[in-house]
């Protein structure tokens, strides 16, 4: 009777312990084939700006280095340009030229010269006279038949001469009494207006000589130093503005679900600890096929496309910084 109790007993045990394997096995299987939480880990961005000048030079002084914070407007670096302090000393030597040039034109002629030409013109005038008084003697005495024909011509080219000469005196003496024409003034006036352009043109760049920083915000890199050349246009430092931040994921298109344009999603930043904040999704665009395309059709699937998501805070986050991990799940 022991026995068979025993037996019974041993029976129990054993069927307990083969139900108790298989609810384990059950339960790894289930917790295993459980769908998990999905975690999508991507960057946080922020907007950069470039500082470049519009004329090449030197870098004379780096008043900000890496890291330091700068506002909008703030001189951030400093070139030298001898080529261009050149050019503004030529500049200024034509604007002058220039309006010496319209102050003469512009101006009446010297006395000196409206009266050397009046004395001319009145010269001119006697020797008219004598060669008319002459030419009428000899055309007296031609037709007396006292003098050839050849004398009387010779008068009258004389005096013909003398009539030329008249006419030449007067105007040389209304030109100088008038002054210059108003084509020539004109023409002045054009080059002292095209020699000031030159010189504000001059003066324009040596603004870009101190560069200042096109945003509020944080150096974070700085590419020349003290003392190096930089070309035209060339960048110098890099300005990044803080405030201006985006998180950026890229995820897989059978993990969009539920992700759209306006929707809020949850955001982790391991480097400001556990809190989570919230954003808000505003771009979702295809990215390039070559580099995110995955085959997914040997499971009975379909090819998978890669989405770059970003989202913008709805609150201003303190130390956030470009760069720093943001995990969503």
């Amino acid at each position: 009777m022991k026995k068979l109790e025993q037996s019974t007993v041993s029976l129990l045990i054993g069927l307990a312990a083969l139900l108790l394997v298989i609810i384990v096995l059950v339960l790894i299987g289930w917790l295993t084939s459980a769908p998990q939480k999905l975690t999508i880990q991507g960057t946080v961005e922020a907007r950069e700006y470039r500082v470049s000048g519009k004329v090449a030079g030197r870098v004379e002084q780096l008043i900000y280095q890496e890291g330091d914070t700068v506002s909008k407007g703030e001189v951030v670096v400093r070139l030298d340009s001898p080529e261009l302090q050149a050019k503004i000393v030529q500049a200024n030597a034509q604007s002058k030229a220039a309006q010496a040039q319209r102050a003469k034109a512009s101006g009446s002629a010297r006395s000196e010269l409206v009266e050397g030409a009046y004395e001319q013109w009145q010269k001119a005038l006697v020797g008219v006279d004598i060669a008319r008084k002459s030419y009428e003697r000899v055309e007296n005495l031609y037709q007396k038949e006292v003098v050839s024909a050849q004398k009387r011509d010779e008068a009258k080219a004389q005096y013909d001469a003398a009539v030329a000469t008249e006419k030449a005196a007067r105007s040389q003496y209304n030109l100088a009494k008038n002054g210059a024409q108003s084509e020539d003034r004109q023409a002045a006036q054009a080059a002292v207006e095209a020699a000031k352009a030159s010189v504000d043109q001059v003066n324009s760049y040596i603004d870009e000589i101190n560069l200042v920083s096109p945003v509020t915000g944080v150096i974070t890199e700085v590419f020349p130093k003290v003392g190096e050349l930089v070309g035209q246009g060339s960048p110098i430092m890099t300005v990044t503005d803080i405030n201006d931040v985006w998180f950026s994921f890229n995820i897989r298109e059978d993990m969009l679900e539920g992700i759209t344009m306006g929707s809020k999603i949850n955001v982790k930043i391991p480097a400001l600890g556990s809190q989570t904040y919230q954003a808000e999704v505003y771009f979702i665009n295809v990215m390039a096929s070559f580099a995110t395309w995955k085959p997914t059709k040997v499971s009975g699937e379909f090819d998978a496309r890669t989405f770059e998501v970003r989202a913008r805070p709805t609150a201003p986050i303190p130390n956030l910084r470009a760069g720093m991990s943001a995990i969503v799940k």
